[in-house]
């Protein structure tokens, strides 16, 4: 059975095409029928990745062609779930790297590259997106050969097959010129150059974890790769973490494969088959399921470490409860243990006090699309700043983690984006034209000046500038770096904004808040434009009196508020100040509401 399946994932940068491919592949090999109606990209197929456009979770699926089942994982592009692209590298024996024919080799492009080279997986090499008018195909290609040369390929993953693409109109080949056909040559590719599954049927079974979801109907479901032997519906297993401990023991009460977007059960599985396992209740991602008769556990690929936390915090707002179901530290607590268990890029500390939580991940998307999942649960949290995670050397130094971050901008905003990373403490690294009035520039820059930097970086460019960001590594401590340069107008008691208060206050910043909004002593309702915080009374109401003016009042006229999304308020606060996220809300806050309790805080640490 093993010589008709062949395991591959597709790998690439972020927004390069690959769920668009992964739609044509379903098409083109009778996945779907002709006259059946499916959404695009239908891989991403819950609410976030449908509205961001992007890939966060790893998918297997599945698909036949001319008689082989051809196993494919949809990878997330974006470094922030990078976590899932390595685990998932296990269950596989080939990749396909797809690379945009403009943007050509991107940080993330190396990131996950550089993984697969290292498991030793051949790549088949993917110039997608062929037909855009700025394409540079040949330039691309020696990109890729230059990047697996400093990602120490050996000779055979330097020998990598090529086909021109586009994912869009699902057509491939070998010729660069070629703007028609279908997918067929690639199809051929994969089955000729990615090897069968070479493992042991006659071995006791084990398993790796290396996904992990929760079904109503069947709880715990583990997805892997049968590594050897065989598995049967009703089995006994049993669950070794990775130095071989026993976590629990049971059996295997379902077994399902995947055919096309569907989970479909089978009675047994085969080693290199890709199957999700339901029965135990406590094995998580890493650990090895296996045979009672199996002590030894499969190695487990390592994962690097998270660079970034934020504190979660129990909402104690006055509006707290209004709006969520789920507000107590304990739901809070169990949520994100769940979170933990099957996302092991996410670490949890509990405070002290146990009214909050430390959650540390690989980044600000990351960690945003957890607070916006759990939002939409019902829940109700006090959100910090985000803050980056420092490490010591072994003489005692102080190390933190530096990001490669790449920009393409137009050539007119190079400059300010040049002056703006200096400022941040970032080294300019490479520059160079990237064509059409454009330039890429390198860095290489501490993660902690790059914090709220990325709307900063929009205004400056117009909305046309691009930033990619990947982990490089722990360097030394750059120093102090300047945050936000303005101060902000604080809410001074609790009320309804009106439009006389709001009216004046317009003149001393930017306002976050719209007549009608409900407010609370404490509350963030603008940014001033001076340096300084400067408490306002945005509910001040005009006097009545038994005079009637000579004229009519003038009707007053207000700018629209400054609505921020929940990434753009987070990395807004400063380290004083809170987002409050609720199901239907998000407001900024001071952390201290009181205005003296806050004074106090301030000379304590100016004293310290």
């Amino acid at each position: 059975m093993s010589a008709q399946q062949r395991n591959i994932a597709i790998i690439a940068h972020v927004d390069h095409g690959k769920t668009t491919l992964v739609d044509q592949l379903f098409r083109q090999s009778g996945t779907f029928r002709d006259n059946q109606r499916v959404e695009e990209r239908a891989m991403d197929s819950n609410d976030l990745e449908k509205e961001r456009g992007i890939t966060i979770l790893a998918k297997p699926t599945s698909i036949e062609w001319n008689g082989v089942r051809i196993n494919i994982v949809d990878t997330p592009g974006h470094a922030d779930f990078g976590g899932e692209v390595e685990r998932i590298l296990s269950m596989v024996d080939g990749v396909i790297l797809l690379v945009d024919s403009s943007e050509g080799a991107m940080p993330q492009t190396k990131f996950v590259t550089g993984k697969a080279l290292a498991l030793g997986l051949r790549p088949i090499v993917v110039v997608n997106k062929v037909d855009r008018p700025d394409e540079r195909i040949q330039e691309v290609l020696d990109e890729v050969f230059d990047l697996f040369v400093t990602l120490d390929a050996n000779d055979e993953q330097l020998e990598f097959p090529v086909l021109y693409a586009s994912g869009r109109n699902g057509y491939a080949s070998t010729d660069p010129d070629r703007r028609e056909g279908t997918l067929e040559p690639m199809f051929q590719l994969i089955v000729d150059h990615v090897p069968p599954p070479n493992l042991d049927e006659d071995a006791p079974f084990t398993f790796l974890a290396t996904l992990l979801d929760r079904d109503n109907f069947l709880g715990r479901v583990l997805t892997g790769r049968v590594q050897s032997g065989v598995i049967r519906v009703n089995d006994p297993i049993r669950a070794l973490d990775m130095d071989g401990k026993v976590i629990e023991t049971g059996r295997a009460s379902k077994i399902m494969t995947f055919r096309g977007l569907d989970r479909v059960p089978v009675d047994e599985a085969r080693a290199g088959d890709i199957i999700s396992l339901a029965g135990l209740t406590v094995a998580t991602v890493s650990n090895t399921i296996a045979a009672p008769e199996v002590t030894v556990p499969i190695k487990a690929q390592p994962i690097d470490p998270p660079t970034l936390s934020m504190r979660f915090a129990v909402n104690d707002s006055p509006m707290a409860g209004r709006e969520g179901s789920k507000v107590t530290s304990r739901m809070i607590r169990d949520r994100l243990e769940r979170e933990a268990e099957s996302n092991v890029a996410i670490r949890i500390t509990e405070s002290a006090d146990k009214d909050s939580f430390e959650v540390a991940g690989r980044g600000e998307l990351q960690l945003g699309v957890l607070i916006e999942t759990m939002r939409r649960e019902g829940f109700e949290l006090g959100i910090s700043r985000p803050r980056v995670l420092f490490q010591k050397d072994e003489d005692g130094n102080l190390l933190e983690p530096y990001e490669t971050v790449m920009i393409d901008v137009d050539d007119e905003h190079s400059g300010t984006v040049v002056d703006k990373m200096a400022m941040r403490k970032a080294e300019l690294t490479d520059m160079r034209p990237s064509g059409g009035g454009k330039t890429r520039i390198t860095f290489s820059a501490p993660s902690r000046g790059l914090i709220g930097y990325h709307g900063e970086f929009l205004s400056d460019t117009r909305g046309t500038g691009i930033m990619n960001r990947l982990f490089e590594k722990y360097g030394p401590h750059k120093g102090k770096i300047e945050g936000r340069k303005n101060g902000v107008l604080i809410s001074n008691g609790t009320g309804e904004a009106v439009a006389y208060a709001l009216g004046p206050l317009e003149e001393r910043g930017i306002l976050f808040v719209g007549v009608g909004t409900p407010l609370y002593e404490g509350m963030i309702i603008g940014e001033n434009a001076k340096p300084e915080d400067l408490e306002v009374n945005p509910m001040k109401s005009k006097q009545l009196t038994n005079f009637r003016s000579s004229g009519k009042d003038d009707a007053i006229r207000l700018t629209p508020p400054k609505i921020m999304t929940l990434e753009q308020a987070i990395a807004y606060i400063d380290d004083d100040e809170m987002v409050e996220v609720t199901p239907k809300s998000i407001r900024i806050r001071k952390a201290i509401l009181d205005p003296n309790e806050r004074k106090k805080a301030s000379r304590k640490k100016e004293a310290a």
